[in-house]
């Protein structure tokens, strides 16, 4: 294993990072915010920023041979290719939008891979103090209890959870929102918590059945919540039933049971 660790000092040394920046999430969650604007509807922060100046510093002083992908510095420097080096890949924030109106699902989100694979997972959300965390092989906790994906069978009794993303043409609204109405037929109900990460949780804790997303920002949204979904039972896969890239921007996941209809019904 690269850089003087095992996986479980990576995973202490990510939960370190993820509790700093927490902190600073925490602060800034009750304080008067300074947006910026990325896109139409995708915001940045200065938490954002200072997030990941503290994460990638702490990480840096712990493992400097390592290779390093955050969300807002590709978004200042542009993308970053994945390569098989040891990378760590950060979304300081994930829910910024949430975190600008002050609802509470927010987190950072901090994942390890080796050989573009995720070795190490942690997802924080500072505001419900949950922090989810998973070891490949060694299995996914929250909060250091042990998770297991849910064990529903049957679509039309799951609750589904998806994003509409950040682009507003009318080619992509349309296309989203003619999906989604296909899947309201065929699911319980339909949540929306605006972060990646925690809705990949919520699938590896049973809080949710069913996760779709097409479209989000890039491999930090998933490194971390795509391991611990796997560490707690789950599967994770293409939404149009290919295997999984964690390079291309789309993602479906759920228990063992519901991948067959869930991929039927996505087409």
């Amino acid at each position: 294993m690269a850089d003087n660790g095992t996986v479980e000092v990576f995973l202490a040394t990510a939960v370190d990072a993820a509790k700093k920046a927490g902190e600073i999430i925490r602060q800034g969650f009750y304080q008067t915010k300074h947006v910026e604007h990325k896109g139409q509807v995708d915001l940045v922060t200065e938490t954002d920023k200072a997030c990941e100046d503290l994460v990638f510093n702490h990480l840096k002083q712990h493992y400097p041979y390592h290779k390093f992908i955050g969300e807002e510095t590709t978004a200042a420097c542009g993308t970053s290719v994945l390569t098989d080096e040891p990378t760590w890949l950060v979304d300081p924030l994930d829910g910024t939008t949430n975190f600008v109106h002050g609802f509470p699902l927010v987190c950072v989100s901090i994942g390890l891979t080796i050989g573009k694979v995720p070795i190490v997972g942690v997802v924080y959300n500072p505001i419900m103090n949950e922090i989810f965390t998973g070891v490949l092989g060694k299995g996914a906790f929250l909060n250091g209890t042990p998770i297991r994906v849910s064990s529903q069978t049957e679509l039309v009794k799951s609750l589904l959870a998806t994003e509409v993303g950040t682009k507003r043409d009318k080619l992509t609204v349309d296309a989203t929102t003619n999906r989604i109405n296909t899947l309201l037929f065929k699911v319980r109900s339909l949540r929306m918590s605006g972060s990646c990460a925690l809705n990949l949780c919520g699938i590896a804790c049973g809080r949710l059945d069913l996760f779709y997303e097409l479209g989000y920002g890039g491999p930090w949204d998933v490194a971390a919540g795509v391991l611990i979904v796997k560490e707690a039972g789950g599967l994770v896969y293409d939404p149009f039933g290919k295997e999984f890239d964690i390079t291309a921007p789309q993602v479906a996941a759920s228990n063992p049971f519901l991948k067959d209809a869930f991929v039927e019904a996505l087409q």
